[in-house]
């Protein structure tokens, strides 16, 4: 892995955080930085820190808490309509889409980077905002005591209804599905880095990349070591590129942490023709 060692230090210790303290908009902007070394993180933070500052001053000052439409038009105000954050469907074949240094450079990026702009600036003021587990777009919930809204920060932070959501699900999914309470299942911390870097995995992977897909395997293991799944995938894709000590000891490493999980027979059994292969 070609990581430079502070940033692969600060993976490191994002893995070995609980999920509740890992500051997701800083994590994003650390994974970035794997992918341009030496270029320095601080104007980044410090726009992050000015998109908090303009919606403050919208919303006339954090206290009293204001009401959750007037949250959701300052976000919206500001990250888009101000600073011009958004896409087109050229995004999605597009890896540096999700390199958050890179989105704020050209205010532009995948939706799940863009969420992250809104729950980095909502989460400043401890407004309750939460990234969906929706399948083919990334959404944001935000709540009060009597209302939830979902937005699509992608699409210029619009509300989404249930319908559209059903809409939306049918166009990647086919016709024949329909919503499950699990779509409206809300996101770890954890849960959507390994999302934003599962693009990037993802189209290193269908255009042909295994090394780099590989790489970007091993950067997610460092923030998620317990994703079981992650350690199964590099073993069959170490295997793959006939890397096999690395193939063995991911493998291992996904029975160890893996408990009943049911693909232990078949991942024991790929690891007795590895180890074969071995000696």
């Amino acid at each position: 892995m070609r990581l430079p060692p502070d940033i692969r230090r600060q993976l490191v210790s994002i893995g070995a955080a609980a999920d509740a303290g890992i500051d997701l908009a800083d994590a994003a902007l650390t994974l970035a930085a794997a992918d341009r070394p030496g270029q320095p993180l601080e104007p980044y933070r410090r726009h992050l820190e000015k998109l908090v500052g303009e919606v403050r001053a919208y919303v006339g000052g954090a206290e009293p808490t204001p009401a959750l439409r007037l949250r959701i038009e300052a976000l919206n105000q500001v990250i888009v309509r101000r600073y011009g954050y958004g896409g087109t469907e050229a995004v999605f074949e597009d890896l540096e889409a999700a390199n958050m240094m890179r989105v704020i450079d050209i205010r532009s990026g995948l939706p799940i980077v863009i969420g992250i702009l809104f729950i980095h600036v909502a989460r400043a003021f401890g407004w309750p905002i939460a990234g969906l587990d929706f399948p083919g777009r990334f959404l944001i919930r935000m709540e009060d005591a009597s209302e939830r809204i979902i937005l699509d920060p992608f699409a210029g932070g619009r509300v989404v209804r249930p319908k559209d959501m059903r809409d939306m699900f049918k166009a990647v999914a086919g016709n024949h599905v329909e919503l499950k309470p699990e779509h409206y299942r809300e996101m770890t911390n954890r849960g959507m880095l390994l999302r934003l870097q599962n693009n990037i995995k993802s189209r290193q992977l269908r255009g042909g990349r295994p090394y780099d897909a590989i790489e970007t395997i091993e950067t997610m293991l460092l923030f998620a070591p317990d994703e079981t799944g992650l350690w199964r995938e590099a073993g069959l894709l170490y295997a793959r590129l006939d890397r096999i000590k690395d193939a063995v000891a991911a493998l291992e490493e996904h029975l160890r942490r893996s408990g009943g999980d049911s693909t232990r027979y078949n991942t024991s059994v790929l690891l007795q023709e590895l180890r074969a292969r071995l000696n």
